[in-house]
């Protein structure tokens, strides 16, 4: 059975018209997350958790926010809200507990990885009956942080800047993937005459 193509009249429509810019948005703090973590990996490990922590608020107001708006147009917007409460609790965590230890800061990353992977995945595969809607590259995105969480409870002695260069890398990577996404979401929208 083949698929019907893509509509200005389809429920997705208006979200993807709105949708592509906020994954963007998601993707450039992602690269600007990691950038810091490279270039300086000597960085605290209050530092660490600070960023991480601003990071994980915003992109999770981001989500919450999106998510609530579009509830009527959302089939799965529960996930997407989900996906912002992980990412808000991480980070208030992350920024309540800013003398954490550094395996503690270990553990709080593994975790929202892991949550925020799993809940990306379901989003991502609500989306897998829509015509070039890059649901494939948020579905990687979610495995990615999936596998980080788990290599990073696996290992989890291997030292903070072992720990720094591993969340620089990846959130590099997971940045890219979003960004990559947002132009596929747009490509939707644009031909679909919405954006």
């Amino acid at each position: 059975m083949s698929e019907r193509a893509f509509t200005a009249n389809d429920q997705f429509s208006p979200l993807f018209k709105q949708m592509w810019w906020l994954v963007l948005i998601r993707g450039i703090l992602a690269v600007l997350f990691g950038v810091v973590a490279l270039v300086w990996p000597g960085i605290t490990v209050w530092a660490l958790v600070v960023v991480f922590g601003i990071y994980a608020i915003v992109d999770g107001v981001v989500l919450v926010y999106h998510s609530i708006r579009d509830r009527a147009r959302l089939d799965g917007w529960g996930w997407w809200l989900a996906m912002g409460l992980v990412s808000i609790a991480a980070g208030i965590v992350a920024l309540v507990w800013p003398a954490a230890t550094a395996l503690v800061v270990l553990y709080i990353i593994a975790f929202y990885a892991i949550l925020f992977g799993v809940t990306g995945i379901i989003g991502a595969l609500s989306f897998r009956k829509v015509p070039n809607s890059g649901w494939g590259w948020s579905l990687f995105a979610g495995i990615l942080a999936v596998l980080l969480g788990v290599v990073l409870l696996i290992f989890p002695g291997s030292g903070i800047i072992s720990l720094i260069w591993l969340l620089g890398i990846y959130a590099i990577l997971f940045g890219v993937l979003l960004i990559v996404l947002s132009f596929q979401i747009r490509k939707v929208a644009k031909a679909a005459g919405l954006v």
